[in-house]
């Protein structure tokens, strides 16, 4: 059927589809605000999607919306790679919602794709500021369930994270997307789990990193590469990034520029912003004494 339909109307369609996957509701209105189309139309959208997959969204007359239910299956093809990257750019093709969802998407990555439906939960979780139980799968503790309170979809150059509130361990954590399975949003976080209250993620920390003073003849081109100012480039970065940061660039951060491999072309000339950071073990040649953990 949707071969038969026009453009502009699979649009609407895919827009309806998208909301109700990755948001879990959808008003009539946001529709018709979105399109600018007539009450009518986007009446007749709504019956058309609802023939095309009537068991994939239910009416709510006194919130006056229409959510999804627990048989959703999704009637277009909603890439995990291209919605995540969309997302951490804020764009949109017509063919999604991305410009409706307004929450902290950090960077994109190229690399592993993690589930879309696991995506889409985390980010209902996000959108609709829930909880949400999950079983994880960890490098130490192997496969368990876990509650979190995610509210930030972030890239570490390498694999899709999500920011969270861990209720296990009582604190701010960073969770591998790809070995997150069985989402279930659940309700409304207590005040301390919240956004606000990860100091980690909402504190800058400033860094100035500068050619390698022992590996690079010529710094002047690394300069160019990183369009460095007076043979300096400073970044303010949250202080829950910077080791990944770090890490992804292969910045020497050792007290007095160590590490003598190629592969080390810049070094941290400020060694002491990262005090009292933690997350730090990843960050090359960084060994300062405190606590760093990686989920």
């Amino acid at each position: 059927m949707l071969e038969t339909i026009s453009f502009s109307q699979r649009q609407r369609l895919a827009y309806i589809d998208f909301c109700l996957l990755f948001k879990g509701a959808i008003h009539r209105q946001d529709l018709i605000n979105r399109f600018e189309v007539g009450l009518s139309a986007g009446s007749r959208d709504f019956t058309l999607y609802k023939e095309l997959a009537p068991d994939n969204l239910i009416y709510d007359p006194r919130e006056k919306r229409y959510f999804q239910t627990e048989n959703f299956l999704p009637v277009f093809e909603h890439d995990a790679k291209r919605t995540l990257v969309k997302l951490a750019n804020d764009i949109s093709d017509g063919f999604d919602a991305i410009g409706d969802l307004h929450f902290p998407v950090e960077s994109a990555s190229s690399l592993n794709v993690p589930d879309i439906f696991v995506v889409a939960k985390v980010v209902q979780a996000i959108v609709n500021k829930k909880a949400m139980s999950v079983i994880y799968t960890s490098l130490s503790s192997g496969s368990g369930a876990r509650e979190l309170v995610p509210h930030s979809i972030v890239d570490n150059g390498q694999r899709w994270h999500v920011r969270a509130f861990d209720r296990k361990s009582q604190s701010f954590r960073d969770f591998v997307l790809t070995r997150i399975s069985k989402v279930t949003v659940k309700a409304e976080p207590e005040v301390h789990e919240c956004i606000e209250q990860d100091e980690e993620w909402g504190r800058l920390i400033p860094l100035e990193i500068v050619p390698h003073p022992k590996n690079i003849k010529f710094p002047t081109a690394i300069e160019l590469d990183y369009a460095m100012e007076e043979g300096v480039l400073t970044l303010e970065v949250r202080a829950a990034m910077a080791g990944y940061l770090l890490r992804r660039w292969n910045v020497d951060c050792t007290k007095h520029a160590s590490l003598r491999s190629g592969e080390y072309q810049l070094w941290l000339k400020n060694r002491q912003s990262l005090a009292d950071t933690d997350n730090l073990a990843i960050a090359p040649g960084y060994t300062a004494e405190q606590a760093a953990y990686t989920a």
